[in-house]
Order: structure tokens, then sequence, then C-alpha cells
């Protein structure tokens, strides 16, 4: 017999908690190999040993057939000496430096085991149900590496049938960390009508009796509390957006299955694909047949998912309806409920029962919400399924905390070369939010063991990231808004060069004191040269703009016809209080309380507001949406822009005011406007390149989640020849700009210490 050869291999990546130990060990066995596999916090590392011709093919094994859920980014192999060992094992977990690995995001069910729900004795009906392959990771996970005792699961003890199968390990279940059973796990308990019930049966019958007859219902999910009702009962729908005091903005609908989601939907294969990934996102899908009134409030998307908890399934097999409502258990802008207690008392006076369970929660997730736009899926809100999967960057950015922006916040820490954001945090205006907001930031220095020794912020003096982060004593960088959001692109692509950015959102700290928001420049990760954007627009009121985009309509009608504006025979103008026109006039004409903004939103905000589409916003962005809902495909025309550095639409929109008068539908004015809007891209982004010669485009910023605007603009910029980059993996809106942060503060660092 002849002697073995011995490797060592390193394998880094998304490897804890999701099944690798157990796929190591029976690919050895498959190969007839011997040696050990441990998991240590930095690392998976195996040594293997056996017949030499047989080891390369286990490696080749090692790379191809990994779990679904894993992400191997680097497997190194090096030679070793043999032991000769006689089996292979797997050995306990390490703890050996401040490195770490990569934590799973919560998996949604698996296939598996909700056939096991079935047919197993000890888990029938169970709906905590989970093995390697799927269920709660970073929800539940206070430290690394990922065994039990460092999970919310620490409290329950396994009895011997869960113990047998964590220890097999030829089981599915060996070393699920969050393996439990009806004997042992944790349990669901129904609060209703002054009752507790803990009969999951029972249970299921009560919620679904609830959800038939219109109730609200709140249902602890993964990450937090989901308020719940039938989403086609009309009066249920509008019994919860009273409840939640939300006017305007849309629910996301959880559907049955793929086929219910296609009755109301076009889906693609690729968003097909979306949907049933383990990451189970909301996705954004042009409908085809309207929901129920109160849904959707008349845009033509509807925000669709599918089940993703054991408890999701067995309650659609209770109900006649294919769609429920499930939105996230807060109000106004508040975070989403974890706690039993909290939930108990927040939704006692609007549901008709509130269901909770006995593990805790110890890292709150909103679900994530993405569409699939100019090829690629477009995360537009990166949490659930995604969160805290880590970003490869070119740069080192350890020790690096960037803090994000103030609305749709994520921050981001640096770990060598890789970048990890936090989950949607939301708008830090709000008190709570921004509570949530620090203990987050703490925990995930514990977690990922990093003590900050530098800090990026957004350069707006009064955002509360920016006072966060120079209230801590470190070096503080300061990054332009939307140099950012650039920058953030180009660390998703891997760019070090320079680039044609082209940044459109609502509102940015300009390095002029003015509000930016329209930016076309010549950007690197060390500086950028801002080149043209959007003539300026002032908006009276300040940020009341934001919510009354009347004002902002007013605005751009002064500035191309001046106070004799309100001749305009349009309904736009007949409608508005003649008062409030006369003090909104006077406030233009003495410049009071009037800033500056070149933001591409509040230039959409203005046309639909005289377009008479939406003169109050009731939630962030809806004057764009539904200036986008309603726009008709067919049009190819558009209205007249002047190109030079400040890019000029007075000709715009005194084109539109035509059209309003000449009644042309609003369909074809919205068209050409946005026709309008990407032609100036487009010519403007021609210009740079011949002035330049740089080829690469990076798009970015909150408004480029338009996706009639972002599809023609891709499109129209790679037939020139254009290497169009769009993030794909993170937000193009302020929920990745601490990305963009993060590497403008490590080329700072770097360049410093040369």
């Amino acid at each position: 017999m002849s002697e073995p050869t011995a490797l060592l291999i390193r394998v880094e990546g998304r490897v804890q908690g999701v099944g690798y130990r157990p796929f190591v060990y029976r690919l050895a066995k498959q190969h007839n190999l011997s040696g050990w596999v441990v998991n240590r916090n930095d690392a998976v590392v195996i040594k293997i040993e056996g017949d030499a011709g047989t080891l390369p093919l286990f490696v080749e094994d090692l790379r191809n057939q990994a779990p679904v859920v894993a992400e191997v980014k680097e497997i190194t192999v090096d030679n070793d000496i043999p032991e000769y060992l006689q089996d292979f094992r797997i050995l306990s977990s390490q703890d050996l430096s401040d490195e770490t690995s990569e934590i799973s995001p919560d998996i949604a069910v698996c296939p598996d085991c909700l056939d096991d729900m079935r047919r197993q004795s000890h888990r029938l009906d169970y709906p905590f149900i989970n093995c390697t392959n799927c269920g709660p990771r970073f929800s539940i996970i206070h430290d690394f590496p990922y065994d039990r005792d460092k999970t919310t699961m620490s409290g329950f003890t396994m009895c011997e049938v869960c113990r047998s199968e964590y220890e097999n390990m030829l089981d599915r279940r060996f070393h699920a960390q969050p393996i439990a059973c009806n004997a042992c796990g944790p349990k669901y308990t129904l609060h209703y009508d002054d009752r507790l019930e803990e009969n999951f049966p029972a249970i299921i019958s009560t919620v679904a009796r609830y959800i038939r007859e219109g109730s609200i219902v709140a249902v602890k999910g993964v990450g937090g509390f989901h308020l719940m009702c039938d989403a086609l009962n009309p009066e249920a729908v509008s019994r919860l957006r009273n409840a939640k005091k939300r006017e305007g903005k849309p629910f996301a609908v959880m559907f049955r299955d793929l086929l219910s989601v296609k009755k109301f939907t076009h889906v693609s294969e690729h968003e097909a694909i979306l949907l049933t990934s383990w990451r189970r996102p909301i996705v954004l899908l042009n409908s085809i047949k309207e929901m129920t009134r109160g849904v959707c409030i008349g845009l033509n998307t509807i925000g669709a998912f599918l089940p993703y908890m054991p408890f999701h399934y067995r309650l659609f097999k209770e109900l006649h309806t294919d769609a429920l409502v499930l939105t996230s258990g807060n109000f106004a802008e508040e975070p989403i409920v974890i706690e039993n207690e909290t939930a108990l008392i927040a939704f006692r006076d609007i549901t008709g029962a509130i269901l909770t369970y006995n593990r805790d929660i110890f890292n709150r997730n909103d679900d994530s919400v993405t569409r699939f736009m100019g090829g690629k899926e477009r995360i537009i809100r990166r949490s659930r399924g995604y969160v805290p999967s880590p970003i490869d960057v070119s740069l080192n950015v350890d020790g690096i905390l960037a803090t994000g922006a103030e609305l749709s916040n994520c921050f981001c820490i640096g770990k060598g070369n890789q970048a990890i954001l936090s989950q949607h945090i939301g708008d830090l205006k709000n008190a709570e939010t921004y509570v949530f907001y620090t203990e987050i930031i703490e925990r995930f220095k514990k977690l990922y063991r990093i003590t900050p020794s530098l800090l990026a912020t957004d350069m707006h003096p009064d955002y509360l990231s920016t006072r966060y982060a120079q209230n801590l004593g470190i070096e503080v960088v300061t990054v332009q808004h939307h140099h950012a959001h650039i920058a953030a692109c180009m660390a998703e692509y891997g760019l070090d060069e320079p680039v044609i950015g082209v940044c459109f959102d609502g509102t940015g700290y300009g390095t002029d004191g003015n509000t930016w928001g329209s930016e076309f420049m010549v950007a690197t990760l060390d500086e950028f040269r801002r080149c043209m954007h959007f003539d300026y627009i002032a908006l009276p009121g300040g940020d009341k703009v934001t919510s009354e985009t009347w004002r902002t309509g007013i605005s751009l009608l002064y500035k191309v016809y001046g106070k004799h504006f309100s001749d305009l025979d349009i309904p736009f103008i007949r409608d508005l209080d003649k008062k409030v026109v006369v003090s909104v006039t006077e406030a233009l004409e003495k410049k009071i309380n009037t800033p500056l903004s070149s933001g591409c939103g509040r230039l959409f905000d203005g046309i639909a507001a005289i377009a008479g589409i939406c003169t109050h916003a009731l939630f962030h962005a809806e004057a764009p949406m539904r200036l986008e809902s309603v726009l008709a495909e067919r049009i190819t025309d558009r209205y007249d822009v002047e190109i030079n550095t400040a890019i000029c639409f007075d000709e715009t929109i005194r084109q539109v005011v035509k059209d309003i008068k000449e009644n042309i539908s609003l369909p074809v004015i919205s068209a050409r406007f946005h026709n309008s809007i990407i032609w100036s891209i487009f010519e403007s982004v021609s210009q740079i390149r011949q002035e330049t010669g740089i080829t690469k485009v990076v798009l970015a910023g909150g408004s480029f989640q338009n996706k009639y605007v972002t599809e023609k603009t891709m499109r129209l910029l790679a037939d020139k020849g254009l290497d169009v980059y769009l993030g794909s993996q993170i937000p193009c809106n302020d929920g990745g700009i601490a990305l963009g942060q993060l590497m403008v503060a490590a080329r700072y660092r770097e360049n410093k210490s040369r």
C-alpha cells in the first residue's frame, strides 16, 4: 500500500451555519479519505490525507459541490505531513484570534424541512423546524464562532432525539445550531380575547379565523413582528392602513405560491428566481391585475414575496385567500418591534390577536426589497437574507467605521478587505431609530472584534450620523454625499480608476453650501470634480417641499414665468389657495427660506405637482413613483432641454404647461418628461466622455430606482460604447452610501501612510 499524502486546506467565506462541515465529512467518506475539519472563528480548516490521486478530486468537489447557501470566497491548499489518521472527524469549534468568518444571513425554510413537518413524528406541525440548510442565523447570533451557546437558542436544552441528530455526522441536522422539535424547542403563544393558546394546530385555526373575518393579526417573524391581514379584503386592508397611520405608502404582499403571484403580476424567469431563492426578498413586480384597493394605492407595481417561515406555509393551508398583507410591525418611522412585551402593549388595541414565541430575536431585521432591472437584481433595501454578508473590496478597510446617511441608514464596518454593511436601520431623525442605530453599531463592533481607528461620515454637519462620528473622539473623514454614492458602486465592481459618475437623488450637502442631487462628475476614490448638474431650484419652505410638492411646482413655474405664473390657466394653479400662492411668491421674490437645490428628485416632485399627479406626498418619493407609474412607454419623443454646465429645464416646463393646456394625457406628458431626463443624461455623459476620454460610467443615487429611466439610460450609453455600472448587491439609494464613505476613507488612510 502506497504512503498517504496530506493536505491542509483553509476555506474562507460564508461557511458557518450552512452545513459546510457535514458536507466536508460526507465528501471525505465518499473519497475514502481520513482527517478532520474544524470550524474556527476565521475560517473552516481541513486536514485531509489519503491516496495522492484522490486528493485533487476531493479538492475539486470541495470547490464545486458546496451547500447552496454557502459562499466560498477562497480555498487555500498547502501540502502537509501525514499523521496516518484512521478516520475522518469533525472537531470542536475553535476561537483563536480576532479574525472572524462570515455569519450566514437568515435562510428561508427548505423543502426537506417542510416535508419533515408532515412525516417526522417528533416534528409533526412543528413551526420552528430547521436544518443545516435553512432557518434563523443572523437574527439569533450574538458572538463567534457560530455555536448554539452563542445564540438565543442557548436556553433550550436538546432532547435525546435532537441530540442524536445533532451528533450524527450523516444527518442533515448535524451541528444545526437552532435544532429543535416539539419536545424541546421554542413554542408559539397566541394572545386573543384575554386568552392564551399554546397548541399549535389550535393557534393556526384561530389565526386563520381572524384573517377570514377581516381582522389584523400581529405575528412574530424571523427579524421582528409583522402585522397581517387578508390582502383581498378591502375592509381589512383599510383597517390596517388606519391602524399604522400609513395613508399612502403601498403594502408588501405575501402570496401563497408562485402561481398566485402570476395572477396579479408579470413575472419573468429572473424575477421568479429571486422570488423563490433562499433569501426570499420582497420583489417589485409590474402588476397586470389590480389588487384590493388600498394595497398599492394606484401604483402599477406590487411588492411581492413568498412564504419563508414554516408558520407561513402552515397558515396558507388553512386559508382560502391567495395573498396576505404582511407589513413591518412598527409605527411611523420607528424600528420594527422585536420584544414580546412591547408587542403585547403596542398592538393590543389594533389587532384581533397577537402571536409571540419564546425565543428572543437578538438582531432585528426587516424584510429585504429588490427589483430586477437592466439585466441584474438591484437591491433596494438590504436586510433579511442578505445581511451580514460582506462585500469584498480592493482596499484594506480594517478598523474603519462609516456612519452612513440620515435617511434609509445603514452603517458599514471594515474588516481586512471586507466591508460589512448593517441591516436597514431607517430614518435617524426618529429617536427610537437612533437608539437602535447606536446599539447595533456596538453589537457589530463586538461581533466582528473591531475597535474603530478611523471614522467616515457625511459632509452634512447636521446629520445625526455625522454628529455621532464627531462625538467619538476618533479621526473623522468627511465625504461628500454624491461622491460616496459613486464610490459605493465603484467598490462593488472593484473599480479604482477615473469614472464618469452620474448621481441623481433628492438631497445631499454640496461643497458650495447648496443642496445637490443631479451631479455629473469625474470621480476616483480619492477625489471628484463636479462637471455638470441640473439647474438649481429654489425650495420655498425648505424641507416642507418633500411632503408639500406643490411648493416645488410653484417654484418651477415662478422660475420660468416670474410672478405672473399665477395667471396660467391650468388645473394646478386653479386648485391652489390664492393666499398661499401670494405668500410663497413673496418668499421666492425676497429669497426667504428658499434654499437652492439641484436635486433630481425635486424636479420630479415639481413636474408631478404641475401635472396634477401628486401635489402632496404621503411617503418618501411618492411623486416620482406616481409619475413613473402613469407613463406611456410607447411614447418616444421628449421635451427640450438646454445642456450647459447647469442643465436647464425651463423649456421643458413651458412645454409641459403647453401640453396640459392642450389636454394632452398625463401618460404622454410623463413619458415625454422621462425621455427628457434620459436624453439629458446621455448628452451630458457624451460631452464629458469627449472631453476626458473616460469610458466607464457609474450611475448612483435613489432616482435610479426608476426602472424606465435606468434601463433606457443604460441601453443608450452601452450602445455608445460605454461601460455602465449600477449597484446590484448594494442599494443605489442612501442605504448603500456607507460603503462609499468607507472606501474614500480607506484611500485617504492609504495616501496618508505613504
